[in-house]
C-alpha cells in the first residue's frame, strides 16, 4: 500500500535511564558502592561459549543473589 500510514505506530525503541528510576537511598546503590565484581567476567570467560546467542552477564545473577 502506498502513501502515508493512517494509524499511529508505537515506538520500536525506548530510552530508559536507571538513574531516573532507582532512588538514591535504594539498597542496590549501596551494594554497587561496596561490591566490586569487575574481575568476574574475566574469571568466568573460559566457561562461556563463543557460539550461539550471548550468555547472561555473569555479574547479573550474582547481584540478584546478593539482593535476595
Amino acid at each position: 500500500m502506498m502513501g502515508p500510514r493512517q494509524e499511529a505506530q508505537p515506538a520500536l525503541f525506548y530510552e530508559v535511564s536507571l538513574e531516573d528510576h532507582v532512588p538514591q537511598s535504594h539498597l542496590l546503590r549501596t551494594i554497587d558502592r561496596f561490591v566490586d565484581l569487575s574481575g568476574l567476567r574475566a574469571y568466568l570467560a573460559g566457561l562461556c561459549s563463543h557460539t550461539g546467542r550471548p550468555s547472561v552477564d555473569p555479574e547479573f545473577p550474582i547481584r540478584l543473589l546478593l539482593v535476595r
